[in-house]
């Protein structure tokens, strides 16, 4: 069954951890711009934010979306502009909610994903559940660098269950987690 929900995805570079725990803005990395986008527009996503308080940093992300969403990149690869239209930059997380209340005119519920989540989990048989029978807007929220500070997870409605594989190793690349998820939220 298709989700229901209008669905949105946020990438934060700041407030995350570092491997000390503590709170850091961590760089744009070009790939998971690219990735997340496509995986985004492949799932469904209103809109993917990327998220950093940095100036140059965002002037990075503007640059990179410019060239995809009106540059040459745009008329080289439409289905590349067709992920990238859907792509904006913020500086703050409440940026990205005012925009999503802006467009939607209800606030999103907000679902924190994490490798190291612990604590009131909600499976991804639940998560996918709620959003199959919700027409609510919802932001699914990543962290970059060692996951999403405790003042992110703490304003989210849902914490979801961190993805497990076949083995105890829990370190996937932020674009690899975004893909998982996505999947098992909204694919068949």
């Amino acid at each position: 069954m298709i989700s229901r929900a209008n669905c949105y995805i946020a990438l934060l570079h700041y407030p995350v951890f570092n491997k000390h725990r503590n709170i850091v803005t961590t760089a744009v990395a070009n790939m998971d711009i690219h990735d997340i986008a496509r995986v985004g527009r492949t799932y469904g996503m209103e809109r993917f934010y990327i998220v950093t308080p940095i100036e140059a940093q965002r002037l990075l992300v503007q640059t990179i979306l410019d060239h995809w969403q009106q540059g040459y990149g745009a008329t080289y690869n439409a289905s590349r502009k067709e992920a990238f239209d859907r792509v904006c930059v913020k500086e703050t997380f409440a940026a990205v909610v005012a925009d999503i209340l802006a467009l939607s005119g209800r606030r999103p519920r907000m679902v924190a994903t994490g490798a190291s989540l612990n604590k009131k989990l909600i499976s991804f048989k639940e998560m996918k559940s709620i959003l199959e029978s919700d027409d609510h807007p919802y932001l699914m929220v990543f962290g970059t660098g060692w996951g999403l500070a405790d003042e992110i997870i703490d304003q989210a409605d849902y914490s979801l269950e961190p993805v497990r594989g076949r083995s105890d190793y829990n370190h996937l690349s932020v674009r690899s987690a975004a893909a998982v998820i996505l999947d098992r939220l909204f694919g068949d």
